[in-house]
């Protein structure tokens, strides 16, 4: 795999291409259903799109099939989001390629003080301890969805 200095990252053996930047609102809301996400509305993933932090995608053909995000303060608090790939290229090592690149970027700008978090769903733990993320034991993850606001009578 060579890198040039424009973020991007070509594998000559599968030609998938990994770039810095984070798709498009309709192509990431496509590629979070492809990777069995949850579904976001146009406007909470223009919204989100735009309030990235940085991301990368992986290309092949042109085509989307993978892509993670950075989202947080910029200084004190940085998440790891996003992490997909489209099931046609799960179990090939882009999941890696992703985690990889994220983590470089967060270790050259983040400071050293700085608390990156992410929620695991399933085995997708064990990708991410190769890169230093351990179960908390200090706290508990806590979340909630929006969802519907409540119609006016």
């Amino acid at each position: 795999m060579g890198e040039d200095h424009s973020g991007r990252e070509d594998d000559a053996e599968t030609g998938d291409v990994l770039l810095e930047g984070f798709p498009d609102a309709v192509d990431y809301a496509r590629l979070r259903s492809a990777a069995g996400l949850s579904r976001k509305s146009p406007e909470a993933a223009a919204r989100g799109v735009d309030g990235a932090l940085h991301g990368v995608r992986i290309l092949r053909d042109g085509e989307l099939i993978g892509m993670g995000r950075i989202i947080g303060d910029g200084g004190c608090f940085y998440f790891v989001v996003d992490i997909a790939v489209t099931p046609a290229h799960q179990g090939r090592g882009l999941g890696k390629r992703i985690m990889a690149a994220l983590d470089a970027w967060l270790r050259a700008n983040a400071p050293e003080t700085a608390h990156v978090a992410l929620f695991a769903d399933g085995e997708a733990r064990h990708l991410y301890a190769k890169y230093g993320f351990v179960e908390n034991t200090k706290s508990v993850g806590m979340d909630y969805r929006v969802g519907p606001k409540p119609s006016q009578s």
